[in-house]
């Protein structure tokens, strides 16, 4: 397995060519590929702003008359999944939480129509998926909202049955390896093959504990410095390169 501490930032560091061979050189030997969802496959609330979805959840929350659920500033949190976590922290396992996660499951199911698909992933999808990997989502989202989107871009078969996202048990929300291990558990996966592709901490730290490689897609230096806070080392800002990489690589292989 080739250790992340090795890699350089691809996005940040060396050559066109450089960044092409440890792309080519963290993938050769991956036949099992975990893509996050909202990030690297889609902007999920492109048509709907995240903030505003937060802002939602902590306005009904308040009209329940829970607004001692949420302190430390979760009032003005810009992350839905945050004060979702956050509310289940205070009430775990509770019926406040199921409707909370429920209305956040609506809101996602509504956003897949308005979402923009990730440039260049869906020909990356396909590509990798003909030449012989093995593909699942592993998400905090919700596995229904991942569901109707795979199938608005007709992706279903490159990904079926293997769709990995939120369940009731909130505290197995990655940055928990919970459903990377799902994930691989049910397609037999060796993680020393596997390669996850994720835009957040969380993605990074879930992938490590689980054992298997990480790549990050970062679209920009905002979304990149958490990454690297974080510990992971190689990123990049498009998928085009590594669409051209697994499509040499399979051409590769097939001859």
């Amino acid at each position: 397995m080739t250790s992340d501490s090795t890699q350089s930032d691809a996005t940040h560091s060396g050559t066109v060519e450089e960044e092409i061979e440890r792309l080519r050189s963290l993938i050769d030997s991956v036949r099992f590929v975990l893509f996050d969802f909202d990030g690297p496959i889609c902007h999920l609330f492109a048509g709907l702003a995240a903030e505003r979805v937060a802002e939602d959840q902590v306005r009904w929350l308040e009209e329940q008359g829970l607004r001692g659920l949420l302190a430390g500033g979760v009032r003005e949190e810009p992350d839905p999944y945050v004060v979702l976590r956050a509310v289940d922290a205070r009430s775990p396992g509770s019926d406040l939480v199921t409707e909370l996660e429920e209305r956040l499951t609506q809101q996602e199911l509504s956003a897949v129509t308005s979402a923009m698909p990730t440039a260049y992933v869906d020909p990356l999808i396909r590509t990798w998926s003909a030449v012989g990997a093995r593909l699942a989502v592993t998400t905090n989202n919700s596995p229904r909202a991942v569901g109707r989107y795979l199938a608005s871009r007709g992706l279903t078969d490159c990904f079926a049955p293997h769709v990995y996202g939120r369940t009731h048990d909130l505290h197995l929300l990655k940055p928990h390896p919970h459903c990377v291990q799902r994930a691989l558990d049910a397609m037999g996966a060796d993680p020393a093959r596997t390669l996850m592709i994720g835009d957040a901490p969380s993605d990074y730290v879930a992938a490590r504990r689980a054992g298997v490689r990480f790549l990050g897609y970062a679209r920009n230096d905002r979304k990149a410095r958490p990454l690297r806070e974080a510990g992971a080392t190689h990123l990049v800002e498009s998928l085009k390169p590594l669409l051209g990489v697994v499509y040499a690589v399979g051409d590769t292989k097939a001859q």
